[in-house]
């Protein structure tokens, strides 16, 4: 039984967090935050879409800095081993 609890938590977390925490977060602080609007009667309904707007775009960089500089280190790696990587 504690097996499978612990498979469903590793599931739940890579399906939530997955490969950027950050977007993770800005939802969950998003989503308290239009509760509490909603519960002080103000309209809501425009902060997730704005929300979105904002985390897609500094994921998609993030996750292209993190490629660039991976190609980066790769590149300075073959370079010091003498492989051209074009075999």
């Amino acid at each position: 039984m504690t097996g499978r609890l612990r498979a469903f938590g590793a599931f739940a977390y890579d399906f939530v967090i997955g490969d950027d925490w950050l977007v993770a977060a800005g939802v969950v602080t998003g989503l308290a935050v239009t509760y509490a609007l909603s519960r002080a009667s103000v309209a809501a309904w425009w902060l997730l879409p704005l929300l979105l707007a904002v985390l897609l775009p500094v994921s998609l960089w993030r996750a292209a800095r993190s490629r660039q500089a991976s190609t980066v280190q790769a590149s300075a790696a073959d370079a010091s081993t003498g492989q051209s990587g074009t075999e």
